[in-house]
């Protein structure tokens, strides 16, 4: 949901009532902007009127903040179009787009090496996003832990989970709306994930999981769920370690489980990083979510949790429908949606398979390369992400000059690129940096065009700079008398002079008509 908010008239501060209208052969009156127009439009000028406004948005192809894709083929799209108008729910006039989810379920399930049988069904359910995905998966553990509590019948009134400050703001979302403790790993410079060890040692008997990141949104690095895993078994024995009897009380035992957040590196570990062990290989991890609509290569909103076993989804949040005679599981937040990102993401995983996946992922990581290099070459940058890990470049400048990461970011968009400026989160703020994703759409030759880019704004800005330092010294020795003593002026005076320097160095260049 985008909270709206109605534009005003900067000077008569009332409210905007109509929009600009479309002068035509249809339209000759302005439409209100925020209320339902009195009379019908024609259809061409209604899609006009809207496909005109619709030209100011940004070029889908050069966001380079998005990690959502961009392209399909023309194959899958009309794939989309044709079932654009399928309710998802409605599973009983759609089984074969249910049979279509399951599958996807179980072919997600053995990319991530879950412990299912030929002959058996993984647990998972397709979503719209990540964010949906995980609220799920936090659900299923906030009631596992909370059964666990009232059968030892101690407090479950207290639950917390532990993550990395860097984790994406759903994770806060799910806190905030379900009423679970966010205890945050700090970052440190030049460690911008997760760390381990701090994670470990701020479980406890209230920790419903720990959170592992597969692909940062800040730097694209992949968190040591390995690592992890081995603490947190360790943290888990010695609790249930009883002193007196030298014996494990298992009763007493944590457990206290691993979800992998793969929103991003879901399908890009397992192509790129086989012998990576992250996933369903390690005994504590519970639930992985991946977003299809990243690098599984679907357009958005579609996403997927998948559980270890059955065990790890509690029974009481599972709702059953019937349908031909057999039992439908379902368990989502939202009821209607469209069906066309589920059968999408089908398209994918039959029409690549493992290797067209695997050629794509290393496509992208061979133009991160090219893209890395050339930054790298400006001399003007360092580079903050890891070769290994989701395919994207962020870089901070060098020093501290005249001009930032958010002045290039704002000049990019003078070429129509989209390049995000952020500084990292807590312990970790004073570090500024512009990231750059590549996705499969992202070739070789715009990962020059956009270094030869970046090349020209800083020229410009280090021209400006020069410029400014050049006239602001000019002023300043103006304002100092025969005896060296500065006179004080207002800012009006000095905005008045600066003024008056720039206007005469522009007189300076102009030759003909301007």
């Amino acid at each position: 949901m985008v909270v709206s908010v109605a534009a005003t008239d900067s000077d008569t501060a009332q409210p905007v009532q109509y929009s600009t209208f479309f002068a035509s052969r249809y339209v000759r009156d302005p439409l209100p902007r925020f209320r339902m127009p009195e009379q019908s439009i024609p259809r061409e000028a209604a899609y006009q009127i809207i496909n005109d406004e619709l030209m100011l948005d940004g070029n889908p192809r050069l966001n380079l903040a998005s990690f959502v894709t961009t392209w399909m083929e023309p194959e899958c799209d009309k794939l989309i179009m044709d079932s654009v108008n399928k309710n998802y729910v409605d599973m009983d006039e759609y089984p074969v787009t249910t049979e279509l989810q399951n599958r996807c379920v179980n072919m997600i399930a053995h990319l991530f090496n879950a412990p299912i049988k030929e002959d058996e069904t993984a647990i998972g359910v397709g979503t719209v996003g990540s964010s949906e995905a995980i609220m799920l998966a936090g659900l299923a553990f906030k009631r596992k832990w909370q059964n666990k509590r009232k059968e030892q019948g101690k407090p479950c009134d207290k639950p917390n989970i532990v993550t990395g400050a860097n984790v994406q703001v759903c994770w806060e979302k799910f806190a905030r709306y379900f009423e679970v403790e966010l205890k945050e790993v700090k970052l440190s410079e030049g460690y911008y994930v997760m760390d381990p060890v701090k994670a470990v040692e701020m479980v406890d008997e209230n920790t419903i999981c720990v959170a592992a990141i597969l692909g940062s949104t800040l730097t694209g690095e992949f968190e040591d769920v390995k690592l992890l895993n081995n603490l947190l078994t360790e943290k888990n024995k010695e609790t249930g370690l009883s002193l007196e009897v030298d014996r494990y009380d298992q009763e007493n035992w944590w457990d206290v489980p691993i979800h992998v957040d793969a929103a991003s590196g879901g399908f890009i570990a397992p192509f790129l990083y086989p012998e990576l062990e992250w996933d369903f290989r390690l005994p504590l991890v519970k639930s992985i979510n991946v977003s299809g609509h990243k690098y599984g290569l679907v357009y958005p909103g579609v996403g997927w949790v998948i559980w270890r076993s059955k065990e790890d989804l509690p029974e009481e949040l599972i709702f059953h429908i019937n349908y031909l005679g057999t039992d439908q599981p379902t368990f989502t937040l939202n009821f209607s949606k469209g069906s066309s990102q589920i059968i999408a993401q089908y398209y994918q995983l039959i029409r690549l398979g493992f290797e067209g996946y695997k050629n794509i992922m290393q496509n992208c990581m061979e133009n991160t390369a090219i893209l890395r290099e050339g930054i790298e070459a400006t001399g003007r940058f360092e580079i903050l992400s890891k070769e290994a890990g989701v395919p994207l470049v962020a870089f901070s400048l060098k020093g501290s000059g005249r001009y930032t990461v958010f002045d290039i970011s704002e000049h990019l968009r003078r070429f129509g690129w989209i390049v995000p400026a952020y500084t990292m989160p807590a312990n970790a703020e004073h570090v500024a940096v512009l990231r750059v994703v590549i996705r499969e759409d992202f070739s070789r030759s715009l990962a020059e065009r956009l270094v030869s880019d970046i090349v020209k704004i800083l020229h410009e800005l280090d021209a400006h700079s020069a410029q400014v330092l050049k006239i602001s010294s000019a002023i300043a020795k103006q304002q100092s008398g025969d005896d060296g003593v500065v006179t004080k002026k207002s800012v009006l005076e000095t905005e008045r002079e600066i003024f008056a320097c720039w206007r005469d160095q522009v007189k300076k260049k102009q030759t003909g008509i301007c």
